[in-house]
This record gives C-alpha cells, structure tokens and sequence, in this order.
C-alpha cells in the first residue's frame, strides 16, 4: 500500500497511456486548423485598414461557408481547408495567437 501522504502519481502517464496521447493530438490539430482559418479573416481585415467590420470580411465568410461548412463530410477535411486557404495548414497562426511568437 502506497503512505498516506501518496495521493497521485508523480508521472504523466495518464496522456500517454491508454490512447488519450492521440485524442489530445486530435484537440490540438483542431486548434491549428482552427487558428489558421482565422487568419485568413486577419489577412482580410489587414488589406483594408479602416474596415469598420474588422475581421467579419464578408468575401472570406462566403469563401469559408462555401468550401468548408456548405461541403461537410463529401470531401476529406484536409481538402476543404486547402481549398478555403489556397495551401495546407500551417502552426504559424496558433503559435502567434498563443504567444509563442515574436510577432
């Protein structure tokens, strides 16, 4: 029997035990998809300083709800999100909105 005072263990094996490791990848993929997909709503906003919108870029809702949401499950989501940002996802937007960039 472990002491009285030996409440949890002093390891990290609950994320890399028993499968959790590759939903917690999955939580962060979405995170970069998700960061991603922002930005292109901040690219929008920064080619028209002075938008009263801000980020609400009507042209790029439309691109988003076209290849992305209006498509759903009939392609794979990898090809949606190429086909809303021109190119495959990058970490970039994450690591800036999370604070883990210079810029």
């Amino acid at each position: 029997f472990p002491p009285q005072w030996h409440r949890l263990p002093h390891a990290f094996s609950h994320l890399f035990a028993g499968g959790y490791g590759a939903g917690y990848y999955s939580y962060k993929w979405a995170e970069v998809l998700s960061a991603d997909a922002y930005e292109a709503f901040e690219e929008a906003a920064a080619k028209q300083a002075g938008n009263a919108l801000g980020t609400l870029d009507p042209e790029t809702g439309a691109r988003f709800r076209r290849e992305v949401l209006a498509v759903g499950g009939s392609r794979p989501a990898a090809d949606s999100f190429a086909a809303f940002r021109g190119r495959a996802p990058r970490i970039d937007a994450l690591l800036r909105h999370s604070g883990m960039t210079a810029s």
